[in-house]
């Protein structure tokens, strides 16, 4: 197909909570939940392994919170599912492993100041922010959907919809654009660990009716759509016995699916002084605001830093030629709205809040939690009053 005439088939992959990687992410972000509990300025870069009956935990914090590791990932792990050695792992009886230091004093001397509004990045970087008008939470499609199915496969495990569903599972979705615009799924993957006593046939049908069915809306399929259910025909062994997982080895499903482009930096684990995940979450605050306000059907917002420097070196906003203005004209818009420095980013979304172990599965943006604040669209009409004046001045001269 032709990527340039904006036909063509983009596919995004999701995993469940239970992947081993996954379970990575919900114990970091959960670990750094209890200490921002306790206290709200802790700094927190926190690393989990897993493995065969085997959890690792490593990082560096500094909080005046005390809190039991071994309490919260054992915790963490048997919400998630893993309660009983017939899933292959078992959170009574794995092994954990913490060791845990303080935050370098380099680090923080860049990122504490005396005014609190000049406070520094926590390290240089890059991130990127994306919305399109495509899904009414202004995510992409293919990524849309991987989430709602596998977020679905955990209900109906939960639930005991479908008794034979285990923690461990994965979905992709293939779509299909015509001039940019997506028409049609094409193909949906779906994995999941299961029961030994289920048949292949009995689990293809289940999910099927109890999963696909009840997300993909009915006009997104068509008769060529196909359904891979669990290709490979067996996946009883899953989770961290089937396969080592480490945090932050999810970024593109943790973001948009591969649509748009990624900075590199892990979210989980990490507080907000790390602009990996706040500089990410303002970025798609922004975007998701400036395609919802109607100034563009796509945009792209990066944002760079430099380790102790409150100001980005650099602001790119980019609306792939769907903008009704140029985009020098939105890019002003956004910049004379939005704060960028680290502590404003903080306090514009509230990040200072025990919220992210909800943000380590299904997606960190397209979410309707109330608590996201970065995918609250509030600033649309202070978004459009601004680039239409700005684009009248121009005019004008």
């Amino acid at each position: 197909m032709d990527h340039k005439s904006g036909n063509f088939i983009f596919t995004s992959e999701s995993v469940t909570e239970g992947h081993p990687d996954k379970i990575c992410d919900k114990i970091s972000d959960t670990i750094l939940d209890c200490l921002i509990k306790q206290d709200k300025n802790s700094k927190v870069a926190m690393e989990t392994m897993v493995t065969t009956g085997l959890v690792a935990v490593a990082g560096e914090v500094t909080s005046k919170g005390v809190i039991n590791y071994q309490d919260i990932i054992r915790g963490t792990i048997k919400d998630i599912g893993y309660d009983d050695s017939e899933t292959g792992f078992d959170y009574k009886s794995c092994g954990i492993i913490v060791s845990v230091g303080s935050q370098s004093p380099d680090i923080r001397i860049g990122v504490e100041k005396d005014a609190k509004e000049e406070q520094g990045a926590g390290d240089q970087g890059l991130m990127f922010g994306f919305a399109a008008s495509e899904t009414n939470e202004f995510m992409p499609m293919p990524i849309y959907y991987a989430h709602k199915l596998t977020k679905r496969l955990a209900e109906v495990r939960k639930k005991k919809i479908l008794g034979f569903i285990r923690p461990d599972g994965k979905s992709q979705v293939s779509v299909r654009y015509e001039n940019g615009f997506p028409v049609v799924i094409t193909s949906i993957v779906l994995s999941t660990q299961h029961a030994n006593s289920v048949s292949q046939k009995d689990l293809k049908e289940a999910v099927i009716e109890e999963v696909i069915k009840k997300v993909i809306p009915s006009d997104l399929l068509d008769k060529n759509t196909k359904f891979f259910i669990n290709p490979t025909g067996r996946f009883v062994i899953g989770g961290p016995n089937g396969d080592t997982g480490l945090t932050g080895r999810k970024i593109i499903a943790d973001t948009y699916g591969g649509m748009g482009r990624h900075g590199g930096g892990a979210f989980s684990g990490k507080d907000p002084s790390k602009v990996d995940r706040s500089g990410a979450y303002m970025a798609r605050f922004i975007a998701k605001n400036t395609v919802a306000a109607g100034l563009a059907k796509k945009c792209e917002v990066q944002i760079a830093y430099a380790i102790g420097v409150s100001d980005p070196v650099s602001v790119m906003v980019n609306t792939f030629g769907t903008g009704i203005y140029d985009d020098e004209v939105i890019s002003e818009a956004i910049l004379n709205i939005f704060n960028l420095k680290p502590y404003s980013i903080v306090k514009t979304l509230d990040l200072l809040r025990p919220i992210f172990a909800k943000t380590s599965n299904y997606g960190h943006f397209g979410r309707t939690d109330d608590d996201f604040l970065w995918e609250k669209t509030v600033k649309i009409e202070e978004l459009k009053r601004e680039a239409a004046q700005i684009n009248k001045t121009l005019v004008a001269v």
